[in-house]
């Protein structure tokens, strides 16, 4: 296949209500549905697509809560960068994998927890993992 890099190319645009900004993020998820088994099959990923779209299900509702109009316009912004930098192939198999993919199921720790294990893990965890 072919990088065709305007192919997901669209003008940024700024939703004017709520109801707007909330089917921009229902076609982002669409997209992001319909591409898992092309990604899957770019990259030749060791899963299945059902479970990148489990994957992405859980990354839509890990942002349900938000209601503050810029942040969820910085989220779909964002949201359709990674689409398209992974439907272009931009990126290698460890990020697609290490990113997107893996689950963060470590629990939160407050300041004092961390600091009485002696040191911050969060601060020198890899951005990619990976994970194969």
């Amino acid at each position: 296949m072919t990088t065709i890099p305007s192919r997901l190319a669209q003008l940024s645009r700024i939703s004017s209500s709520p109801a707007e900004a909330r089917l921009r993020v229902i076609d982002l998820y669409r997209a992001w549905v319909r591409a898992a088994p092309e990604i899957v099959e770019l990259y030749a990923l060791p899963v299945t697509p059902a479970y990148v779209r489990h994957c992405i299900r859980q990354k839509f509702e890990a942002n349900r809560h938000v209601t503050d109009q810029r942040a969820i316009e910085v989220l779909i912004l964002k949201g359709g960068q990674e689409l398209q930098e992974s439907i272009n192939c931009w990126k290698q198999p460890d990020h697609v994998m290490g990113l997107l993919l893996k689950q963060n199921e470590r629990p939160q720790r407050s300041f004092l927890q961390k600091f009485y294990e002696g040191r911050d893990e969060d601060a020198v965890l890899p951005a990619a993992s990976g994970v194969v």
